[in-house]
């Protein structure tokens, strides 16, 4: 049975909002969103953008709206979950861009300020919050603030300030979660939610985090994995490959995964 857009983007919802914290492995195409998909554990699935950019030879952030929506329509396609995507900074028109991201059946997206002015930060994401409800869907958008990762010299703590000045704004324009890259320390997690409240922070499991326990303890919401995962497959993919070279063979316990 097919679930609708409005019935999944009900579903992320309540993801977010319950007390448990919300675990999303990132994905990038059709069949990696189906081998973390048969997984029991998995309740929703997260495109990394970087991921799909590199996919399609791009940088990160490189790559036009365009090859963004197709490469999430296809894991969307490919699985009847929830599918909350990696969509940059919203492109030219962030409205027009979550309309078009609701039309191929995407529930959520982080969309980042990339340090914008605050102003301009605050604008875009109140019109990403009118376009979803235009739209009739209850749109999870992951509104991130990059005041820590390109916070640059200044002190940390001016950073922080910044990152909940802007996180709780997001929150009142009527985002759902903000993330904050760069701020997975447990005494920056400690300040992040203080400042912006229980279950409203999302968070990158990069190496050196905490685990998702200890982080749903402090009071995060979500956690997600970004461009790791298929670096974590891209390193299999190339040990593999120099194994083989060397005279290896494709080991035994090999699963059809595909």
């Amino acid at each position: 049975m097919t679930t609708s857009t409005a019935e999944k983007a009900t579903t992320l919802q309540s993801l977010h909002s319950a007390p448990e914290i919300l675990r999303v492995v990132n994905v990038w195409d059709a069949i990696s969103a189906k081998t973390v998909a048969a997984l029991p554990e998995t309740r929703a699935i997260a495109t990394a953008g970087h991921s799909i950019a590199a996919m399609y030879g791009y940088e990160d952030g490189g790559m036009s709206l365009g090859l963004a929506l197709a490469g999430a329509k296809t894991v969307v396609d490919a699985v009847d979950l929830p599918v909350t995507a990696d969509l940059d900074d919203g492109y030219e028109d962030p409205a027009e861009t979550i309309r078009r991201a609701i039309g191929i059946g995407v529930v959520g997206a982080n969309v980042e300020d990339r340090l914008r002015p605050f102003d301009e930060s605050v604008a875009r994401v109140a019109a990403i919050v009118r376009a979803a409800e235009q739209e009739g869907v209850a749109f999870q958008l992951n509104a991130r603030t990059d005041a820590i990762a390109r916070g640059g010299d200044r002190p940390i703590q001016e950073s922080i300030a910044d990152a909940i000045a802007r996180g709780k704004a997001f929150l009142d324009a009527g985002a759902p979660l903000v993330f904050v890259p760069g701020g997975h320390q447990r005494e920056v997690v400690e300040q992040l939610v203080e400042g912006l409240g229980r279950g409203k922070l999302s968070v990158i499991g990069l190496p050196g985090a905490l685990p998702a326990s200890e982080y749903e303890a402090l009071g995060v919401a979500r956690i997600s994995y970004g461009p790791l995962t298929q670096r974590v497959a891209l390193r299999a993919l190339r040990d593999l490959a120099a194994d083989l070279y060397l005279g290896g063979v494709v080991p035994e316990d090999t699963p059809t995964l595909n």
